[in-house]
């Protein structure tokens, strides 16, 4: 009953979403318009001649031939540079200390707190409130929207939604509100969504990290969950541990209604066994979205097999226009791109090769490189996969290994030997007096392989299968030696994200790196932890 009520409501947005297969192109168009045209008058729009560009692509933002989009979308490019974060910084210092109209029109109130690829502990991206409900409250709607028409017998609207988010923190200056995007979110729901979702907010945004999981659990088991939303890792945690206080076996015991699990942020790809057998449903329904700090990019829009190509709907009508640089032609430290880069449109792309993505969003980011690959798995209408970060790989020997590779290597392992994953990162051993070059895997297993040399060739045989870099650089052991794979501890990566302060919200394990920083600190850890508490 409540579906039908429902549905005619949600109709008319998903005749919109259908339209993407054909209008793609004209779709972006509109969008850089109107973020020109908007941004105009602002100091950033002055220091870069919007005007002049929003006059010369004014014709264009009811459809544009494919020639005007050419000749379009090269004159942003010409005058408006590549934006790494810390370009844009300045800019944002100043929209935080209340001044108005710097990279958006009027003054900017919310900033999502997250770290990343950048010299700084922590980058500050501005929330408009046009990011907020243009962006980021319509990626939610759409993601239930699709759910709906792909499952139109679901009862998810009959319960609550458990909802993982971060936190938010103390600003010095009045009226300004950082934090996690997800408790950004949180915060500014209305009220008939607020309602909806559970635990309560004084719970949900608590900000130390390990009452917060002690307290969410306590609240919500005994409250009428149909969904979850939330990054993997912390879910895991949280079910973990709510299976602990009722004593069940399987989350289908505890809440035998929820159905469906909307997961983003890091790759599922390692978890979604364990997911299957901690949840304990025989039809369960997993739907991925890519949503960060900086926006809303892309949803599920289909049921899929775990056996078939996952891949999400790019989301063309957000108040985001995209780049996509060939990651041939990003710089080699990840922030920046070579000086005779390509960057491609929505019509220029092809399926199946690697893109870096740059974004220019209703938020004040212009072509802002957010660190993130992708590639299309289709373009009628346009799916991506998220396929790593232009900064976690490993190339040390040119051996371009990526996260998506990484995975997918560890989860067939995993199924040749029986182990479970809960937590890993890798980097390169550098050829020296002493060692041989090799790739180095710190890797906490849930279930240990019985045979950790086994599990070694197997993860080393499918990276060379699915990566002929990697497979070059292996043959004969001339340049790169079998992989090391050290198994650390239950409880090491927690501990040490604890001890850099990086536990909940936004923060995540690193996965690939092409230095040896993250291995080396894990390590000397791990020791200092040997030394003070030597085993019994």
């Amino acid at each position: 009953m409540i579906n039908r009520f429902v549905s005619p409501f949600l109709k008319p947005r998903l005749n919109a979403i259908a339209r993407y297969d054909r209008d793609a192109e004209a779709l972006q168009a509109r969008t850089l318009a109107t973020l020109l045209r908007k941004a105009a008058h602002t100091q950033f729009g002055r220091d870069f001649g919007f005007d002049a560009i929003e006059r010369h692509i004014r014709d264009l933002a009811g459809g544009a031939r494919q020639a005007d989009l050419e000749n379009w979308h090269a004159r942003y490019r010409q005058q408006v540079p590549v934006l790494p974060y810390n370009d844009l910084k300045p800019y944002i210092d100043r929209m935080r200390q209340g001044e108005p109209d710097v990279l958006w029109p009027g003054l900017i109130r919310r900033f999502s707190k997250s770290s990343g690829t950048t010299s700084d502990k922590s980058k500050f991206i501005p929330v408009s409130k046009e990011a907020l409900h243009g962006c980021h409250y319509k990626g939610g709607i759409d993601m239930f929207a699709l759910y709906l028409r792909n499952y139109p017998d679901s009862k998810i609207l009959s319960g609550k939604n458990l909802a993982m988010g971060g936190s938010l923190h103390p600003s010095s200056r009045p009226k300004i509100t950082e934090g996690d995007v997800s408790a950004i979110i949180m915060k500014n729901l209305p009220f008939w969504a607020q309602i909806k979702r559970a635990p309560s907010l004084k719970i949900a945004l608590m900000d130390e990290w390990e009452s917060k999981m002690a307290a969410m659990a306590e609240a919500v088991m005994p409250a009428h969950i149909t969904q979850i939303a939330g990054v993997p890792s912390w879910t895991m945690v949280l079910l973990q541990r709510i299976l602990e206080l009722s004593g069940k076996s399987c989350i289908a015991e505890v809440w035998p209604d929820l159905e469906v699990f909307f997961h983003g942020g890091v790759s599922f790809t390692p978890y979604r066994e364990q997911f299957i057998d901690l949840l304990g449903f025989p039809n369960f329904h997993f739907v991925e979205t890519y949503n960060a700090s900086e926006g809303f990019f892309s949803i599920q829009d289909r049921p899929l097999k775990a056996t078939e190509e996952q891949d999400m709907l790019l989301m063309l009508d957000y108040g985001i226009f995209y780049e996509f640089v060939p990651v041939e032609d990003v710089a080699e430290d990840g922030l920046s791109l070579k000086a005779d880069a390509r960057c491609l449109h929505i019509g220029q792309v092809e399926t199946g090769r690697q893109y870096a993505l740059l974004i220019t969003t209703n938020a004040g980011l212009w072509r802002y490189m957010i660190g993130d690959t992708v590639v299309f798995t289709s373009l009628h209408p346009a799916r991506i996969q998220v396929s790593g970060r232009t900064k976690h790989f490993i190339n040390a020997f040119g051996e371009e290994v990526i996260v998506d590779n990484a995975d997918h290597a560890l989860q067939h392992a995993c199924k040749e030997t029986g182990a479970e994953i809960s937590e890993y990162t890798a980097g390169p051993v550098f050829l020296d007096d002493r060692a041989s070059a090799c790739h180095q895997w710190l890797v906490e297993f849930k279930r240990a392989p019985q045979d950790l040399s086994l599990f070694t060739r197997c993860l080393d045989r499918q990276l060379q299968a699915i990566n002929s870099d990697y497979e070059a650089k292996r043959h004969r052991d001339i340049l790169l030696k079998q992989p090391l794979v050290t198994a650390v501890p239950e409880g090491t990566f927690h501990a040490w994200l604890k001890h850099n302060g990086k536990l909940g919200g936004q923060h995540k394990v690193p996965r690939l790196a092409n230095h040896r920083d993250y291995l080396d600190a894990i390590l000397a850890e791990m020791a200092a932890n040997e030394k003070t508490n030597p085993p019994a």
